[in-house]
């Protein structure tokens, strides 16, 4: 049976100071005493009922829903750092902040069994997205690799305190998202340097806080020309975007079968000015595309036209999920998702119904018995 999962983020339903609000509260005293207030209850009605659809909607392991920026929610729960004009400064060590965890995985824990009945599956299976360290320090004013470490540390902290494994529900995958590597040439990164291997280890301390509570991990880029992961040993899973040369390389079989790693098929596109750029050219739009692709964007904010239209339809997807099982047979794609987040779509109803294509298309593929 082929897994589906999303990477996290989703539109928002309610004011954003809510969300940010109420994840404070989550993690403060407060919350460890089981006191709370208003935020912090629609904090977690929000997080409950996102998690409730996401399983409704056919994912096997969906991820928390992720509603607060990636990078911002992560420095939340750092100490040692200071933000400044033009990005953060390091003051003194990097470390993860006592007791801290993701707040919005501690809801889903305390609410597993109320997720359960709602979303009628017999057990919650959850993934946690972290902001990887590479990511992180890239909005520092100087990063080096004594910082990468430090990240690393202080996101495995936050990991093992995250990860959990109870009655009603479990952290099954733990994934690092990492969407700046590669697109800049880093002479931290050069082969050999102190820099690399510093973000190699980082990674590994990363993942084996993970694995060593049970879960799988794996790493999402948005380019994989850098090919580090590679050498990450308790990294599982590796996933990139359609088209990323990852899912058409020769290589990538034989470093699959000498590393016993494996592949996420990604299936859907996320971005939703290129789908609606695709739909325009499909329609003869040849000119001004960029700014038709603005004004349909006043449409569907103006209620004038449905944005349920651009979405990539299930045949799309399966015939790109048959396409990576085919190259690289399916005992080396166990899992199966849209290929980033979410979160900048028109409306929560647009994300949902992606996934719920996403989950479709993988079951009309499991149908075919290939």
């Amino acid at each position: 049976m082929l897994d589906t999962y999303d990477i996290g983020s989703l539109p928002l339903r309610i004011e954003e100071s809510a969300i940010y609000e109420g994840a404070r509260r989550q993690g403060s005293l407060l919350a460890l005493i089981g006191a709370q207030d208003e935020s912090s209850e629609v904090f977690e009605e929000e997080v409950v009922s996102a998690t409730v659809d996401k399983l409704r909607a056919g994912l096997t392991v969906p991820n928390y829903p992720q509603f607060r920026d990636m990078n911002e929610m992560f420095f939340e729960l750092l100490r040692g750092i200071e933000k400044v004009e033009g990005g953060y400064v390091a003051l003194r060590e990097v470390t993860a902040k006592p007791g801290s965890s993701i707040p919005e995985v501690d809801v889903i824990r305390e609410n597993a069994s109320r997720i359960r009945d709602e979303a009628g599956v017999d057990r919650v299976k959850l993934k946690i997205c972290v902001t990887g360290p590479y990511t992180l320090a890239s909005f520092f004013q100087a990063k080096n690799a004594r910082l990468f470490e430090e990240l690393g540390h202080g996101l495995a902290e936050i990991v093992s305190r995250s990860v959990f494994d109870g009655r009603h529900g479990e952290v099954a995958l733990v994934c690092i998202d990492e969407p700046v590597l590669g697109f800049l040439n880093d002479p931290l990164l050069d082969y050999g340097s102190e820099g690399r291997e510093s973000l190699r280890a980082a990674w590994e301390e990363i993942c084996s806080a993970a694995s060593s509570k049970g879960s799988e991990t794996s790493v999402h880029l948005h380019d994989t020309s850098d090919d580090l992961f590679w050498e990450v040993e308790h990294l599982d899973l590796v996933q990139a975007h359609i088209g990323d040369p990852l899912y058409s390389q020769d290589a990538t079989s034989r470093r699959l079968e000498e590393t016993g790693k494996r592949l996420k098929a990604s299936i859907f596109h996320n971005q939703f000015d290129d789908l609606i750029e695709a739909r325009l050219k499909r329609e003869g739009v040849v000119e001004d595309v960029e700014q038709r692709v603005g004004d349909t964007w006043t449409q569907i904010r103006l209620g004038e036209v449905d944005p349920m239209v651009f979405l990539e339809e299930v045949d799309v997807g399966l015939a790109r999920l048959r396409q990576v099982v085919k190259r690289f047979g399916v005992e080396w794609v166990p899992m199966v998702g849209p290929e980033c987040g979410v979160g900048g779509w028109p409306s929560y109803e647009t994300a949902m119904e992606c996934l719920r294509r996403t989950a479709e298309a993988t079951k009309l593929f499991e149908k075919e018995g290939l």
